[in-house]
């Protein structure tokens, strides 16, 4: 069986100097109903108390208001330093300093959403008690603290520029290859790495050799749970937005090896095949990650970013008309009962093909993704091949995202997340710029979910509006709200032209010289919509 290209060409393409096995990129039921947003970032608005005039759901005055749902995001890429921060040990204003400009590339584009690499392999970029601090960070592998909190200074900046932050973890990964990582050498790991200090009857190296990689075993469940704790000690600790795995369960195969769990399939394993008792055990992280976010945080947003591809049609009918790799069958990631279940609330394939690829061809695959997710509660989105671009073949014509992206409209695709960020500032080819300029031209509201929490503010109301050259800032009241959306009348209708956190100033940035006609929403932590406010006409 050929096996199509997969996340770990693209990191050899992405990083072509850095030796890695593999790539560094691979969340059911309505929420509970008792939801309280936590603080917004930034000054409070007014409180509930102000006066806020009566509004009319979706119309601006006479006319209905139009905004996108749509997500768009990037990851940031922290293993081996691909993405961000650019070298390991600098400073903390040098890695300030990047991550806003990476967040300003964001918003620059017209993204809404972000997803940072916090757990790359078995490390943290916060204060853990079950992880010792990311090399890619300190640019050392002691464990030790670089004195300030990473993770809590990027879910702030983020916040501040109104895009949701998706905390990236891998589960199981517990080292990076060598040479760049310390590979499967105790001896070169922090030396309060739990694989290393507390559970070294955990550790699986895979594959052999010590530039292999150690991983935590999936088949115990003390280390499912241990795993389990270190991410959601984040979410506990954070006011994250959404907890994100990639396609890293079981490691992808080795010719020639399997991977070494014949102990701990033995105590656990009775009555099942080792390929099912193996699915099994990924199927329990899933749900239980899924249950246990429901019951410490019901607004945080759970997603998985799987290979592309789930099962061909000649190996199970279900199947997708493709010839590539299986994740039910190599990795043991049964990427469909995830949705069929309702375990996620959002679903990101890597369709990292292009149109017409013979092997597994993006206009067969995404129309299996989207028929998968069709009257489910699991949104789907696409993971994007941003890094291919400039490749020989169909990646050297710099539309094929362009028109990826027309397909993914046309099925009724409700985002995109591209890969990675570091593509997408370099532009190759003008790709970048060309679909942005078709399918991100303007702001979009992130999609609503239904089985999120809700809470809608009440209507917001527009005071008075001052220009300052080609923007038009406006005072304005909207209680509750966790955000806001600025739309503009033009023609029959009012078009979202702005939005931004609570606290930050409501403004037009690109107003026409003329008089105008705006109305304001405020928006819940969940996307939910207030009535929009009453027009205000700027003379």
């Amino acid at each position: 069986m050929l096996r199509v290209p997969r996340p770990s060409v693209r990191v050899a393409i992405v990083v072509v100097s850095v030796l890695l096995a593999t790539s560094v990129l691979g969340f059911g039921l309505l929420k509970a109903a008792t939801y309280q947003p936590t603080p917004a970032a930034g000054a409070p608005w007014p409180s509930a108390s102000a006066a806020a005039a009566p509004g009319v759901a979706g119309q601006c005055g006479t006319v209905p208001v139009r905004a996108p749902r749509e997500l768009r995001g990037m990851w940031l890429t922290t293993v081996a330093n691909i993405d961000w921060p650019s070298k390991r040990g600098l400073s903390q204003a040098q890695v300030k300093a990047e991550y806003q400009g990476w967040l300003d590339l964001a918003v620059a584009q017209r993204h809404n959403a972000i997803f940072v690499h916090v757990r790359p392999s078995g490390d943290a970029f916060w204060p853990s008690a079950y992880a010792p601090w990311s090399e890619w960070l300190t640019g050392k592998r002691d464990g030790k603290s670089p004195g300030w909190d990473p993770l809590d200074y990027m879910v702030r900046e983020a916040h501040a520029r109104n895009l949701e932050f998706h905390a990236w973890f891998n589960p199981y990964r517990g080292t990076q290859p060598g040479p760049v990582g310390p590979g499967a050498d105790f001896a070169k790991i922090a030396p309060n790495h739990p694989l290393r200090q507390q559970h070294r009857d955990w550790a699986i190296s895979y594959p052999r050799g010590k530039n292999g990689r150690l991983y935590f075993d999936p088949g115990i469940p003390a280390a499912r749970k241990f795993v389990e704790d270190a991410m959601l000690e984040a979410v506990e600790k954070y006011d994250v937005d959404g907890v994100h795995f990639d396609d890293f369960f079981y490691p992808y195969p080795q010719e020639g090896e399997d991977f070494p769990d014949a102990a701990s399939f033995a105590r656990y394993g009775a009555g099942k095949t080792r390929d099912q008792w193996r699915r099994d055990n990924v199927d329990t992280l899933v749900r239980e990650m899924h249950e246990r976010l429901e019951k410490l945080k019901p607004w945080v947003k759970f997603g998985i970013s799987p290979f592309g591809i789930w099962r061909n049609k000649a190996t199970d009918p279900a199947g997708s008309d493709s010839k590539g790799l299986e994740a039910y069958d190599a990795i043991y990631a049964d990427t469909r009962k995830w949705v069929q279940e309702g375990w996620l609330d959002y679903i990101v394939p890597q369709l990292y093909w292009n149109l017409g690829f013979a092997k597994a061809d993006y206009t067969k695959l995404l129309p299996w993704w989207t028929a998968l997710t069709k009257g489910t509660d699991v949104q789907l989105y696409i993971g994007m091949a941003d890094y291919r671009v400039g490749e020989q073949g169909a990646w050297s014509d710099p539309g094929q995202l362009d028109r990826q992206m027309a397909l993914n409209d046309k099925y009724g695709v409700q985002g995109q997340v591209h890969f990675s960020a570091k593509q997408i500032r370099a532009d190759r080819l003008g790709a970048v710029t060309r679909y942005k300029n078709k399918h991100y031209a303007s702001p979009a509201l992130v999609p609503r979910m239904a089985r999120l929490p809700a809470s809608p503010p009440a209507a917001p109301r527009l005071v008075s509006a001052t220009r300052t050259g080609a923007a038009m800032t406006f005072e304005a009241t909207a209680p509750g709200a966790t955000s806001w959306a600025l739309y503009r009348v033009t023609g029959d209708a009012a078009a979202l032209v702005a939005t931004g956190r609570a606290g930050s100033p409501v403004a037009d940035p690109a107003a026409p010289a003329g008089p105008a006609s705006y109305c304001l929403s405020g928006l819940d932590r969940s996307g939910n919509e207030s009535p929009v406010s009453p027009p205000l006409t700027t003379s």
